[in-house]
């Protein structure tokens, strides 16, 4: 994913991907994960996710990381959060009542301007990004996160070629090749979310699965 793309996105409204809810399988499996009370969970390309909030309430801190200005100055606005912005280390940020936003290039960012992270939490992160951009991704999460840190991941699978992306598949294969060296990676949830996605049908893909993955730190 281009960094121009993702910008132009937010800028033309093409949000699609924005779940204007709180994520289902977020609220079905994050207490499993049992992320110590008060941790330090991160959000990578967290647009304007109403997830941060609900993290926030169950008494997390939350570090939301995004590139759009956009997003991020529409999630302030929809939730009536008042932020003071400063600058430091290529990122701006910003701090509301266990809320923390960085805006910036996820890549970029260094494992001391994070602190101690003790969950990330991907919906819709990993899936955002082309198949060549995937290994770094992970990568940087890896060197983010302490040994012992919990995950909660959400990928989609359809048949290859069907759709140009983003979302892009990213099958239960390819999930278990870039997290395992380095997280116990377990499958908790999938199905075929096809007959939700009717506009998707209608173009002629056969099926469409959402996997929901519990990751730990190594």
């Amino acid at each position: 994913m281009e960094k121009r793309f993702w910008l132009d996105c937010w800028a033309e409204q093409r949000i699609g991907f924005h779940l204007p809810e709180i994520n289902p399988h977020l609220q079905r499996h994050w207490d499993g994960l049992a992320v110590p009370a008060g941790g330090r969970v991160l959000v990578p390309l967290c647009g304007k996710s109403l997830d941060m909030l609900w993290l926030r309430e169950k008494g997390y801190e939350v570090l939301g990381v995004e590139l759009s200005d956009i997003a991020l100055q529409d999630f302030s606005r929809e939730n009536e959060l008042s932020l003071e912005w400063s600058r430091e280390g290529g990122f701006a940020s910003a701090c509301c009542d266990g809320l923390t936003l960085l805006k910036g290039d996820f890549f970029h960012l260094q494992a001391r301007q994070v602190g101690e992270l003790t969950a990330v939490y991907d919906r819709a992160a990993l899936v955002a990004l082309p198949a060549s951009m995937r290994p770094s991704y992970v990568e940087q999460v890896t060197r983010l996160l302490a040994p012992g840190a919990a995950g909660l991941l959400v990928s989609i699978d359809y048949p290859e070629g069907a759709m140009a992306g983003p979302p892009f598949s990213v099958p239960a294969a390819e999930v278990m090749a870039l997290y395992e060296d380095a997280f116990e990676v377990n499958l908790l949830e999938t199905g075929d979310v096809l007959k939700a996605n009717p506009r998707l049908a209608e173009k002629g893909i056969k099926y469409l699965r959402k996997q929901v993955w519990g990751l730990r730190r190594r």
